[in-house]
């Protein structure tokens, strides 16, 4: 097959010259000749208009300087941003001009370019760590976080379309870069402010630094803030910190990880007490202490935990719940649940690549190591190849494509909880099968924004999920809702109440004599949800017939029903796997350093 040529015309030969199309690209002495020749106009114009050129430059003079001082007196939280924080003195102001009074020409210029990009990327970190705080209740992470970055976009594409989310990538790279050229610009205009006025620039720096050591000396504050502040050291110092902690933690959880202390205790001696029954562990997205203590969700959520617990109660069941403390907030699902599996506390990426990659025990593959349990997962939220499933213990997982749904998508959540359920019934729990069955079962329509929500239908209606479109068609607009704290507040507790419902009612209508659930919250939602000092605590509950099961965790004094007690025992959610396996009759045989 031939090779085409670039610039070539389909009559021109091959080995004739290639005409471009295009004029060529110009030479650097051209480039240099143009910028001449434009500074020169910029020179000729100032001499016809001096009166316009003086104003065009004290006011970039202004704005360089506001920009160079708003960065430094801005804090990495939504909940600092207030206007008392820019009526301070820097100290780094001070510093910077007195060492750029002192430099050359040269190393003046390359300095106050430095000190401006290092304040732009300072800048850009802030923002981060505010909209790490707002929805993780946690700063951003220089070591770990980038990859978070990609879902946050998939989450906007999921929640306002693909066309929001691109322009929203575009902007925020946009920013970032703009940031870090003009703060640097700004930096170099003010140093060779400084260096013009020379003398003048020296005697404010001194007054300067003499009002800030007063300040600091006599702890002078304006409405309520210190005046001297060291506020852009202190955040580079965080930084560096974090970083350094999160560099050390990685050896140490990779030492802490080979301790198990059911690492060599054999399938026969794993959960003995709980042979022959179906054990389903099933976590609700997002289904935090504040869905049952918020006055804005409590009396919904209250209400149909309520219930859900006397309507089991006529069936037969019985439950008791208590509190955990996850290792996550308002995202990430993900280190909740395989710190809830796996005993460790996996709080970060690192952490969690750092246990997946390894052989540590879960919840979940201790059923599968006895032999005598089949175990799948059901997981509606993972749209690609997700090979964790192997450290699990998982035999099957279905996922988002395998489950026959032919609904629409609800905002992020490919599927409503009760489609989920319904087909998790279908393809293995109610089947004919040899062996008993332990499954892992993620719910998500409660996952944010909440919006739109599913509605229950009947059992016997849900199909293929087609039923769902005019469900889905009727609902609230994600962006409706999803700079709106209050109304996300109301919606949130929405889809926790459809979501306990679907679950509940699942139960009621196709749990066995030999069925028990234990379910949970992954987190808490998101901070301004949550609310800015809200704990990370969900609530946990085990359902049963059969009364040995929860005879067996009375000493746990976990509260009955399905709403915990606001006194209820609270346990770190690492804790969990080895009480419940000891609680049903495993035998210790620890491997690593307790061995």
């Amino acid at each position: 097959m031939p090779v085409s040529t670039p610039f070539r015309r389909p009559s021109q030969r091959a080995d004739a010259p290639a005409t471009p199309d295009t004029p060529a690209s110009p030479s650097p002495l051209q480039t240099l000749q143009t910028l001449q020749a434009r500074l020169a106009h910029w020179r000729a114009w100032r001499t016809r208009h001096p009166r316009t050129a003086l104003v065009v430059r004290r006011t970039t003079t202004v704005l360089a300087a506001a920009l160079v001082l708003g960065a430094l007196l801005l804090p990495n939280t939504f909940a600092a941003l207030e206007p008392n924080r820019f009526a301070r003195i820097p100290a780094e102001a001070v510093v910077g001009a007195v060492l750029l009074l002192c430099l050359p020409r040269a190393a003046r210029l390359a300095a106050s370019a430095l000190f401006g990009a290092v304040l732009g990327a300072l800048t850009v970190l802030n923002l981060l760590d505010m909209g790490f705080t707002e929805y993780l209740g946690r700063g951003f992470n220089v070591v770990l976080d980038w990859g978070l970055l990609d879902d946050a976009q998939s989450y906007v594409a999921d929640s306002m379309g693909g066309a929001a989310a691109t322009w929203a990538a575009v902007g925020a790279v946009g920013l970032a870069v703009a940031l870090l050229v003009v703060t640097a610009l700004a930096a170099v205009r003010l140093g060779e402010l400084l260096a013009a006025h020379r003398e003048r620039a020296a005697r404010g720096a001194l007054m300067a630094a003499t009002v800030w050591m007063t300040c600091v000396a006599l702890g002078v504050q304006t409405f309520g803030t210190r005046i001297a502040t060291t506020n852009a050291s202190a955040l580079l110092q965080a930084q560096a910190h974090r970083v350094a902690d999160t560099l050390r933690d990685e050896a140490a959880f990779a030492k802490e990880a080979e301790s198990d202390r059911f690492g060599a205790t054999p399938g026969d001696q794993l959960v003995p007490d709980l042979r022959g029954k179906d054990v389903i562990f099933t976590f609700i997205e997002s289904y935090g202490r504040s869905a049952i203590e918020d006055p804005v969700t409590a009396p919904g959520v209250g209400r149909v935990l309520d219930t859900g617990t006397k309507a089991l109660a006529e069936a037969g069941f019985r439950a008791r719940s208590g509190w955990l403390t996850s290792a996550t907030f308002g995202g990430s699902s993900w280190l909740g649940h395989s710190t809830f599996m796996s005993g460790l506390w996996v709080d970060n990426q690192q952490r969690y690549r750092t246990v997946t990659a390894g052989d540590h025990l879960t919840l979940t593959k201790a059923f599968q190591k006895t032999g005598h349990w089949d175990t799948v997962g059901v997981m509606p939220g993972v749209q690609k190849a997700w090979p964790e499933a192997e450290w699990y213990g998982l035999d099957k997982v279905y996922d988002a494509f395998d489950v026959g749904y032919r609904g629409p998508k609800f905002s992020w959540s490919t599927m409503p909880d009760q489609y989920a359920l319904e087909a998790f019934q279908r393809l293995e729990h109610g089947r004919e099968r040899d062996r008993p069955l332990m499954a892992e079962v993620i719910l998500t329509s409660s996952h944010q924004p909440w919006a739109p929500i599913p509605r229950m239908v009947g059992w016997d209606e849900v199909g293929d999920g087609s039923v769902y479109e005019g469900i889905e068609t009727s609902g609230v607009e994600a962006a409706d809702i999803i700079a709106d704290s209050a109304r996300s507040k109301e919606e949130y507790g929405k889809s926790v109440e459809y979501s306990v419902t679907s679950l509940t009612q699942w139960l009621e209508r196709y749990g066995t004599e030999d069925t028990v659930l234990v379910f949970l919250g992954d987190h808490q939602p998101l901070a301004r949800v949550s609310g800015d000092k809200a704990s990370r605590d969900v609530p946990v509950s085990i359902v049963a017939k059969d009364p040995k099961v929860l005879d067996a965790i009375d000493d746990w004094n976990w509260t009955e029903g399905l709403e915990p007690a606001g006194d209820a025992p609270v346990w770190k959610m690492d804790s969990f796997r080895d009480r419940f396996l000891a609680a049903y009759g495993s035998t210790p045989h620890p491997t690593g350093a307790g061995d």
